[in-house]
């Protein structure tokens, strides 16, 4: 059995062992393919997996031995489903591998905004506070988190868990969610439409999945609802927003703060906006990259692998 890894660095960058994944077959291990370079990587092989390295219809057709195509993420739109399944491909990805990882990383965004950490750790390391008059000094406005309107638009599996550390903090926590039946058990939130939740929130979390419904979910419209100063997370997609107006409107100082650890384009281009505005904090896509996230990760990869193998896939997407 020929196993082809097209894209292995981002989930094992050297620190995990890919020796459960050798052990199923022979197995070539790449840290990176480029889109001209994939079917031939892979032309012999019967299982591919894939991060990023796209798979449409026509480098599906050029891969005759192609049985099955792991993803190893959460989000499959690397790949084209329906060619995938006419062929009788089977495709799974890796659900909830992330959760922990990413809740954490809305909180650390979070607080950025709110206690402004890193910036007056810089202003001490340049003595700042040894010129200081006083024992104590800030010169940007720090936010308490008891007693705000945390606004969440999704309600899956991260969605909830950030809920619950909302919660912790005291906050009061609105939910916009396409299903809000599936939770009616759900305590201590309260469900309303996505253009109630951005007039009512002090700060709004993206934890939904980019579709054609949700893209640009984030435009000049919405905007022009939000409480002056609201904060915008979005640990999602990057094209949940558009970029150019979440721009504008820190440009103007309507809206107070931006997080995201996440870009229409990655790595970005050196001219989006977002990248020269104030108030705008920008990590590199790193809320899924704990070690322990990715050996999650790597063991579903693993799992999902061997249960293909013996005829009973799970985790499957098409």
């Amino acid at each position: 059995m020929k196993i082809v890894v097209l894209d292995g660095h981002t989930l094992n960058p050297g620190d995990l062992d890919w020796g459960p994944l050798e052990d199923l077959g022979e197995c070539s291990i790449f840290a990176r393919t480029a889109p001209k370079q994939v079917a031939e990587r892979a032309a012999e092989a019967e299982l591919v997996l894939t991060n990023k390295a796209l798979l449409p219809a026509e480098t599906i057709a050029a891969l005759p031995k192609l049985k099955y195509i792991g993803v190893l993420a959460t989000g499959y739109n690397v790949v084209d489903l329906e060619a995938a399944r006419e062929r009788g491909i089977v495709v799974t990805n890796v659900p909830g591998y992330s959760t922990p990882s990413v809740c954490q990383m809305v909180f650390a965004l979070l607080l950025e905004m709110t206690q402004q950490v890193g910036h007056h750790a810089r202003l001490v390391r340049e003595g700042e506070w040894s010129r200081c008059v006083d024992f104590s000094f800030h010169d940007r406005p720090l936010l308490e988190l008891a007693g705000k309107t945390l606004g969440l638009v999704g309600f899956g599996q991260i969605g909830r868990q950030v809920a619950k550390v909302a919660q912790a903090f005291g906050m009061q926590v609105l939910v916009s969610t396409a299903n809000p039946d599936k939770y009616k058990d759900e305590t201590g939130v309260k469900f309303t439409d996505t253009d109630s939740l951005f007039s009512e929130s002090d700060i709004i979390s993206l934890n939904c999945p980019l579709t054609e419904e949700t893209r640009h979910l984030v435009n000049t419209a919405r905007l022009a609802r939000v409480k002056q100063g609201a904060l915008l997370i979005n640990t999602g997609r990057g094209q949940l927003i558009d970029e150019a107006a979440v721009a504008e409107a820190l440009t103007d100082g309507y809206l107070g703060g931006y997080a995201a650890d996440v870009l229409s384009s990655e790595p970005p281009a050196e001219d989006n906006p977002l990248l020269s505005v104030p108030n705008c904090f920008i990590t590199p896509h790193i809320a899924w990259a704990t070690g322990a996230a990715r050996q999650r990760l790597l063991d579903t990869v693993v799992a999902n692998a061997k249960a293909f193998l013996e005829g009973a896939p799970q985790n499957q997407v098409n």
